[in-house]
């Protein structure tokens, strides 16, 4: 199967309307990804085929949950997963993609001028700084393969308002780490995280997204600056 009928099987697959342009915006993404991926890291992913059933396809599964008129960012979005693939299919919800690496937040901003999208802009800067001035600005938040769930949720629960939403998407297998960070979702002002599980249309491969509902405002002490990934998370050691 070429990726083009691929990308068309799964995203047929979604319960939503896709738009006309989006099997287009997300070739020329790919071809764009793949390109600078030559000269900087941006995917372990170098098949073209690959990047549409690995990345595209599973991204898109989160499309469907997003709404209209609503504003969502995506933290540690790197080469633009989940939100650049969502962006393309709800030209409906505004996106932000915030990432501490300038030269992958230019390349983002290149790619979304080139795929003429108006409703998603990228933005270079440590979630903790931005939560200074975008605190409770977002309807709510997405995050795919960035980092535990406990110091994830500090960086991302503080940007989504009260009655919002966050998506965390994960490995099938996570129900350890998100029972490992339910005192961190609780002082941040999340309800008890839910377990979703799915596949990823076409290739089948079994995944799952954390859904967390924020329910009361977090601490205005948080999020900390995080020196590096490994962090205290919140509530002991």
């Amino acid at each position: 199967m070429t990726g083009r009928a691929c990308l068309e099987q799964g995203l047929q697959a979604l319960p939503m309307d896709i738009p006309a342009s989006a099997v287009d915006q997300f070739l020329e993404f790919s071809d764009r990804l793949l390109e600078k991926n030559k000269v900087m890291n941006l995917t372990a992913v170098t098949d073209p085929d690959e990047v549409i059933s690995r990345h595209f396809l599973d991204c898109a599964v989160l499309a469907p949950r997003m709404i209209s008129g609503e504003k969502m960012i995506d933290v540690g979005t790197g080469a633009g997963f989940p939100g650049l693939p969502l962006a393309i299919l709800c030209p409906d919800t505004q996106f932000v993609l915030l990432d501490a690496l300038r030269k992958r937040i230019d390349f983002l901003n290149e790619t979304i001028e080139a795929l003429g999208l108006r409703n998603v802009t990228a933005v270079h800067a440590r979630a903790e700084e931005f939560a200074k001035e975008h605190r409770a600005a977002f309807d709510g938040a997405v995050s795919r393969a960035v980092a535990g769930l406990s110091m994830l949720s500090e960086l991302t629960l503080p940007l989504v308002r009260t009655g919002g939403v966050f998506y965390a998407m994960k490995a099938e297998q996570c129900e350890d780490e998100v029972a490992a960070a339910g005192e961190a979702i609780r002082i941040l002002g999340g309800a008890p995280a839910a377990i979703e599980h799915y596949t990823v249309p076409v290739s089948g491969i079994p995944r799952a997204v954390v859904v967390i509902r924020k329910t009361e405002d977090t601490p205005a002490k948080y999020p900390r600056r995080f020196a590096k990934i490994s962090a205290q998370p919140l509530g002991g050691k």
